[in-house]
């Protein structure tokens, strides 16, 4: 049976109690609901522990997707007690790690929006994430940081929509990534969007977010590289750019 992956519409909801419907070969657990994150579109797993009945934990590295996105694996360290499928547990988010992953993947977006360049790659970090561009243009990182930090304290709205995967297919030009497809296959597609009346923003994407751009807090372009002819990677990291840079 399909997961019932509530993260999808909370991206705030922490913990839960849901039923083991499967335990495999590998460890990895399968349940009736979740509110954990697979790794998907740049995001990393959620990680966090299961509280059992008797109050003892089985802790958990990075979640992961199984044969589709309907299937979403909960992977134990290394040396964890496996729990009987029809065991009830308690799932705990680490929610330290995932707010900051939602701060970052949002302030990824704001950075799409001060660069309106094709997305050529990106990945979400807890401390420094990267969105590489499809771009010849010399472009000052400072310049960058200073229009950043202004969308995150005007503290826009950020909220989801939903549309169809044939709504999508027939406004192919929302997708601002060139390798990277939105989540399809499930009837509906997430559109995040910032901004009342998306007046900031909107694309397609299945990672979680802040309500509100302030949340992000300070952030600063490190650095900008180039990856090729026509590639340029900037990396953003949290906290004010340093005096010296």
């Amino acid at each position: 049976m399909p997961v019932d992956a509530l993260f999808r519409d909370d991206f705030y909801l922490n913990t839960l109690k849901a039923t083991v419907t499967a335990v495999h070969d590998d460890g990895s657990i399968e349940f009736d609901r979740t509110c954990f994150y697979a790794t998907s579109g740049g995001q990393p797993g959620d990680t966090g522990y299961l509280e059992r009945a008797d109050g003892s934990r089985i802790r958990l590295g990075q979640t992961r997707n199984g044969g589709s996105k309907d299937i979403i694996l909960h992977m134990p360290l290394d040396g964890e007690p496996r729990p009987s499928v029809g065991e009830t547990l308690r799932l705990q988010i680490d929610w330290e790690r995932r707010h900051r992953l939602m701060r970052m993947h949002t302030a990824c977006h704001l950075l799409s929006v001060v660069c309106t360049y094709p997305i050529t790659g990106a990945a979400v970090g807890e401390d420094e994430s990267r969105v590489d561009f499809d771009m010849s243009d010399t472009i000052d990182k400072d310049d960058v940081t200073t229009r950043l930090m202004e969308l995150i304290k005007a503290d826009h709205p950020v909220y989801v929509q939903w549309i169809t995967d044939d709504e999508l297919a027939a406004n192919p030009g929302i997708v601002k990534s060139k390798n990277v497809r939105p989540p399809m296959g499930l009837g509906r597609v997430s559109l995040v969007c910032i901004g009342d009346n998306t007046s900031v923003d909107s694309q397609p994407c299945g990672g979680t977010h802040v309500r509100r751009t302030s949340e992000i807090g300070a952030i600063h372009i490190a650095k900008i590289e180039k990856k090729g002819k026509e590639n340029k990677r900037f990396r953003i990291r949290f906290g004010e750019a340093p005096s010296d840079a």
